[in-house]
């Protein structure tokens, strides 16, 4: 807790869902104004050919660099490159995520109903193993 900046999602334990290769539109193609944003910047996720009006879904970016490490807090983030993604919603995990994503599969990511980024899974990672183990937990206190 605290106001301590956060070093990475996997801090708690879990496996990012999966991985992309990304890049940020320029402002003239409608992406950001103010350039690419900084580490653990949230935006949601929007699968090409899907309506983003009908819904768009809670999954983070966290950027790496090309070799593969973390990129650190307050810096910002490549215009091209690799992030990792996560699922915030395992419900969504489960209803939709694990039937749509796999390698090639591409989508954006969105602020709002904007895309700033397009997108191409390269790689699954914890999609299919990831649990809800925070709120079984909080389940197993309730009792």
């Amino acid at each position: 807790g605290g106001s301590a900046s956060m070093t990475s999602y996997a801090d708690a334990g879990r496996q990012a869902d999966f991985e992309v290769r990304y890049r940020f539109l320029k402002s003239e193609e409608g992406g950001r104004r103010t350039g690419p944003p900084f580490q653990h910047y949230r935006c949601d996720w929007s699968y090409e050919g899907d309506d983003p009006s009908k819904g768009i879904y809670m999954i983070h970016p966290e950027f790496l660099a090309e070799d593969g490490s973390l990129i650190p807090d307050g810096v910002p983030v490549p215009v091209c490159g690799i992030a990792t993604m996560w699922i915030l919603s395992h419900d969504m995990r489960v209803q939709v995520h694990r039937e749509r994503i796999c390698e090639g599969v591409r989508g954006y990511f969105m602020e709002g109903a904007r895309r700033v980024a397009e997108a191409a899974v390269t790689r699954v990672v914890g999609l299919h193993t990831n649990t809800d183990a925070h709120r079984n937990k909080r389940a197993e206190q309730s009792d």
